[in-house]
């Protein structure tokens, strides 16, 4: 097998710029030369002119090599240091406006502005290495073979040992496997070295360096929960409590004046009389408290939906069949259905209707109801031509109302129904008349 052909070394930059500079002054110096051969000259002033032609050559040569070559140097030391990330060396030197001086300046501008990021990027870093050591929610990345590469002082906390004896450290030997799986976001109740209770997982995913990471933040949901619960208790007792005492209050009262009254001697003659509308008032009382007490078992006993195709048309003709007292228009659209429960979204329109009637019956207005599809989401609403409403902050606070005898609870089972379908259900007033709008959202 032949050998193939010699590659032949490539001459440098630099020989190459100083060849071409004397080949630029070659043509001069002969013809000079020539002058001088021809020209009858002394022997000695040839020697001496060629002498001194052949020295202004080279230096020239030389020279424009040297003009050259420096500025690339120049332009290679700045590179250098910009990549060894030294962003404090400048150019300086050239003359200004001239071919030079524009490269010089660039470059300098691209020093000055890869110091400019760097600085931002150090200032970045910083704030979230500050920032992850102080929240209180343990955060961990791993690389692509699953293996610890950050944790901030919540994690520590969390499993218990420092980040000297984490860090590169597998999720297996951490306990976290089962944490970089599943869904995200969720809850789970597990163990810790911190302890057990309930927590909140996160997943996200990230790149550094062109490699995949993975990143795992665990939240410590017990003591929101307990807050949560706490505070629904207190509602809860202090909505109770002044239930109980506006039932308990008079009959304690009443028991007492019938208590002293059968005490009497002799008894009034009008006793009979006195004792049965007290007995009348603790009856009317008790069974006020037992429909509040039913009204709350039946707000916190509501089922799971038992999902079925409901056609919006049918549904909101038979709900509007069932309200007299006002009139009930069914706005033209087009036809729709949703998935729900049947029963439990005629009992939510029944209350909106109702509600819409008692309204509108105070003005003499009418109730209208009218749907329509928005995205995936298909809208119902319920409009009274009511007086509109006054204060919004409680509408959905349990027990709360302002009907006389009313329950305080329909709004609110109203939206339970409505989330229990993955909906929502808000209430509004009118922008361009008066009264008042039920807007119920439902999955489409």
């Amino acid at each position: 097998m032949k050998e193939g052909k010699r590659r032949r070394p490539r001459i440098s930059f630099e020989t190459r710029l100083t060849l071409l500079a004397l080949a630029a002054g070659f043509p001069a110096i002969g013809a000079s030369f020539l002058i001088l051969w021809l020209g009858g000259y002394s022997g000695k002033v040839q020697v001496t002119v060629m002498v001194l032609l052949t020295g202004i050559w080279l230096g020239c040569a030389f020279a424009l090599r040297e003009r050259l070559i420096r500025p690339l140097q120049t332009v290679s030391n700045l590179l250098a240091a910009l990549q060894e990330g030294d962003y404090s060396i400048r150019a300086r030197g050239s003359r200004e406006m001239d071919a030079l001086d524009e490269v010089y300046r660039e470059v300098n501008l691209l020093s000055q502005t890869l110091q400019e990021q760097r600085l931002g990027a150090l200032e970045a870093t910083a704030l979230l290495r500050t920032v992850m050591a102080e929240i209180d929610v343990a955060v961990f990345t791993f690389d692509e073979e699953n293996r610890l590469r950050l944790v901030n002082r919540a994690g520590e906390t969390l499993l218990g040992m420092p980040a000297e004896r984490m860090l590169g450290r597998s999720a297996v030997e951490l306990g976290l496997e089962d944490c970089l799986e599943g869904a995200s976001p969720r809850a789970v109740a597990r163990s810790f070295p911190a302890g057990a209770g309930r927590w909140g997982i996160r997943l996200g995913a990230f790149r550094e360096g062109g490699l995949p990471h993975r990143l795992l933040v665990i939240e410590d949901l017990t003591r929101t929960l307990r807050e949560e619960e706490l505070q629904a208790w207190k509602r809860l007792v202090r909505v109770m409590g002044h239930e109980l005492n506006n039932s308990l209050a008079p009959i304690r009262s009443i028991a007492g004046s019938l208590s002293k009254l059968i005490e009497r001697e002799p008894p009034p003659p009008d006793w009979r009389e006195d004792a049965q509308r007290g007995l009348n008032v603790i009856a009317g009382r008790t069974e006020a408290l037992t429909r509040f007490m039913e009204s709350y078992a039946r707000l916190a006993r509501l089922p799971a939906p038992n999902m079925t195709t409901i056609r919006v048309q049918e549904w909101t003709e038979r709900v509007a069949g069932l309200e007299t007292r006002v009139p009930v228009r069914l706005e033209q659209c087009e036809e729709a259905s949703v998935r729900g429960d049947g029963d439990q979204l005629d009992q939510l329109l029944i209350n909106l209707v109702r509600n819409g009637a008692d309204a509108s019956a105070e003005t003499g207005g009418e109730v209208s109801i009218g749907w329509q599809r928005r995205g995936k989401h298909l809208e119902v609403w319920v409009r009274d031509q009511g007086h509109g409403l006054t204060n919004t902050a409680n509408l959905f606070v349990p027990f709360f109302t302002t009907k006389p005898g009313g329950s305080g609870i329909g709004l609110v089972l109203c939206r339970q129904i409505a989330e229990a379908h993955g909906g929502d259900l808000e209430l509004r007033n009118r922008e361009e008349t008066r009264g008042c709008e039920a807007l119920l959202r439902l999955p489409g």
